[in-house]
């Protein structure tokens, strides 16, 4: 049954409602949400006043659970691998559902160091990774190169993580979008100030950052930068895998995109603006010609600033809400929400049908937060 609340079930019986379950918020999640509800038969509506703008919107795509795996994230990595493992037939489902391809690719992931601090600082990561037995294999430089010509002779070595893969998360929005659209959800294109308007017998918040001053929640902005180049001429990019690197002390990944486009990213700021600074660009720019020179030649088409939703421990918040009958966050994925979205979708949409929480989310619910939730909804 839904913690602090009544279940699904039980909630239809309270009386009539405008819809099942509304949405708040339309990106990657909030509109996975709605896909996967909608496909079980219920009424679902999406709340957002300019959807697939938000975190997705500047995302890389990156679906990461071994490069992602730091010291002290045992159960998020957990989450991490096993909502990797849905990806392949979460991706051919959505692409038949919605009629267009998401960009998914499953290249692998090169991790590189430059300079030799850079290697042993890497190291240093993969010795625990292999610790929790996941698959990440070191190589030699020579190596290195026959996999990814393009990577300058200077880099001192490296590893390859094979199953992590990569998506386009605007791509993938809009197809998600179609998907639940086509399953029967609607938009509703405004926002949405205080849950208790709306209409519903279940509301699921999966507004980002903007959960915070729905439902209290420590969810905070943490603000990075992102640019995307394109090939010259529009041609293919000079690269295959997903780069992730180590320039000088400088962590820098290299997404490349059908049609020529590459993703470099990504900053890390404990800041609420979107503004984009010429010393983030330089950075990036300065640590991504470092490790694929051949970069300097490319167009730099875009240069945005975007919001990630973190929390107190970095892991997202999934869960009926302490005190909130019929509030489910599904908010706070920090750097992780396009790998999180299919079973964060799965793991919502079964609770919002059956009442009860699956216990991979245990270490994930909003109870770990509750009193600080509690505080904020009573003032």
């Amino acid at each position: 049954m839904l913690t602090g609340g009544p279940s699904y079930t039980e909630s239809v019986n309270r009386g009539p409602f405008l819809t099942d379950v509304a949405v708040v918020g339309g990106g990657a999640v909030g509109w996975a949400v709605a896909w996967r509800c909608a496909a079980r038969g219920l009424r679902v509506t999406v709340h957002d006043p300019a959807p697939g703008s938000g975190a997705s919107h500047v995302a890389a795509g990156m679906l990461a659970p071994v490069a992602e795996a730091y010291f002290g994230e045992r159960e998020l990595t957990g989450l991490l691998a096993a909502s990797a493992a849905r990806w392949p037939a979460f991706a051919a489902e959505l692409a038949e559902a919605a009629g267009t391809g998401i960009g998914y690719r499953t290249d692998g992931t090169l991790v590189v160091g430059l300079t030799g601090d850079d290697l042993a600082e890497a190291r240093r990561l993969w010795s625990y990774q292999r610790e929790l037995g996941l698959p990440i294999d070191p190589l030699r430089p020579s190596e290195l190169r026959e996999r990814e010509p393009a990577l300058t002779p200077r880099v001192r070595g490296g590893a390859v993580a094979p199953g992590d893969h990569q998506v386009d998360p605007r791509r993938l929005v809009a197809a998600l979008r179609t998907a639940a659209e086509r399953a029967g959800a609607t938009l509703v294109a405004r926002p949405v100030a205080r849950l208790s308007d709306l209409d519903a017998r279940v509301t699921v918040v999966a507004a980002g950052c903007g959960a915070a001053a729905l439902t209290g929640l420590p969810v905070r902005p943490v603000k990075g930068q992102i640019l995307r180049l394109r090939a010259p001429g529009g041609g293919p990019p000079g690269l295959r895998h997903v780069i992730r690197g180590y320039a000088d002390g400088e962590p820098v990944y290299l997404v490349p995109r059908d049609g020529g486009e590459v993703v470099v990213g990504a900053t890390v700021e404990e800041r609420a603006d979107t503004e984009v600074t010429a010393g983030a660009v330089l950075r990036l720019l300065r640590a991504a010609v470092d490790l694929v020179p051949e970069l300097a030649e490319y167009d730099l088409v875009e240069a945005t600033a975007g919001l990630r939703p973190g929390t107190p421990d970095n892991a997202p918040v999934i869960g009926p809400l302490p005190g909130r009958p019929g509030v489910v966050a599904a908010t706070g994925h920090h750097r992780h929400g396009i790998v999180l979205t299919p079973i964060t979708a799965d793991l919502v949409a079964d609770l919002v049908v059956t009442g009860e929480a699956d216990p991979l989310l245990a270490p994930f619910t909003p109870a770990r937060f509750a009193a600080t939730a509690r505080a904020a909804h009573c003032g």
